[in-house]
């Protein structure tokens, strides 16, 4: 049986260090390294201070406002339910959100909405799957794998989130 060799980097972003693990082929894995989500390099996994420069690259471009999307080669190892997730979270464009239940019904299950969200907070990919633009039904920023001010940044850096800073509020402004 073929076994993917795993290799594995730090990259420094403007919400913090980010683990990026995959193989030659593809990415399996971006981690916050801080929040509820947190992966760290497990055994057999082999360190490579300069891999996935095209990974490094495309979030540079991303942070820089300089990229909507990503086009990267990544591997999804989830469910058959948790990849119909995952892959209609990356039809959600740039600046605008969701709620779990507009993803419910996207993805044909209209009373799996706990299941939807279960499936997002397990998405492998952050930002890359941008599972950080589904909020709410009632326009509330819920859970995030890499903390709540974390997903209030990256939707504030698209666009879909404006800072009421005289009323100290947040608003999601694109749905």
């Amino acid at each position: 049986m073929f076994e993917r060799v795993v290799s594995y980097t730090y990259v420094e972003t403007r919400i913090g260090r980010l683990l990026l693990a995959g193989d030659a082929e593809s990415l399996h894995l971006l981690s916050f390294q801080s929040g509820s989500r947190v992966h760290h390099p497990r055994d057999g996994w082999r360190h490579d201070p300069d891999g996935f420069p095209k990974v490094r690259r495309q979030l540079d471009e991303y942070f820089a406002g300089k990229r909507t999307t990503f086009t990267l080669p990544l591997y999804l190892s989830g469910t058959a339910f948790q990849n119909a997730v995952w892959t209609t979270l990356q039809s959600i464009p740039h600046g605008v959100t969701t709620t779990y239940r507009e993803l419910a019904v996207r993805i044909g299950r209209p009373a799996a909405v706990r299941a939807v969200g279960a499936a997002n907070g397990a998405n492998p990919l952050p930002i890359i799957i941008p599972c950080h633009r589904v909020i709410g039904t009632n326009g509330s920023l819920t859970g995030f794998g890499g903390g709540i001010e974390t997903k209030r940044f990256l939707l504030g850096h698209e666009g879909a989130l404006v800072d009421d800073a005289a009323a100290g509020l947040f608003e999601v402004r694109a749905r």
